[in-house]
């Protein structure tokens, strides 16, 4: 192989433009919308399991909690929707709506995960 057959190496020390933070919390909102909607169905499920269920192990509070953290999902969803919306007429409005998604994303998570770890052990 000689030496002018050869492809260049990509310089290493060539550095990319920064992306702004606009698209950045853009593109979060893209993420956080789908997983919101999927959330959603999981609390969905998860509240119609526990109805089956308790005819078993008698009446709890779990379908009641999950449907709460459902709300949580929605909330997150509708928030990052309307903030991918509205991310090119009102950038500054688009970042408070994206930020209150992610908060109720977050949220609905972690309350999620005590739940099931509540419910595993027979607490609630």
């Amino acid at each position: 192989m000689s030496a002018s057959s050869r492809r260049p190496r990509a310089d290493a020390s060539v550095k990319t433009a920064p992306t702004p933070p606009e698209k950045v919390e853009a593109e979060l909102a893209r993420h956080i919308l789908p997983s919101s909607g999927t959330m959603i169905g999981i609390c969905t499920t998860l509240v119609g399991l526990v109805k089956l269920l308790e005819g078993r192990t008698g009446p709890s509070h779990v379908d009641e909690y999950g449907a709460m953290i459902g709300v949580a999902f929605l909330g997150s969803a509708i928030f990052s929707y309307l903030a991918i919306r509205l991310s090119h007429r009102t950038p500054h409005v688009s970042r408070g709506l994206e930020r209150s998604a992610d908060a109720l994303f977050l949220i609905g998570l972690l309350t999620l995960v005590m739940l099931v770890g509540l419910f595993a052990f027979e607490s609630i």
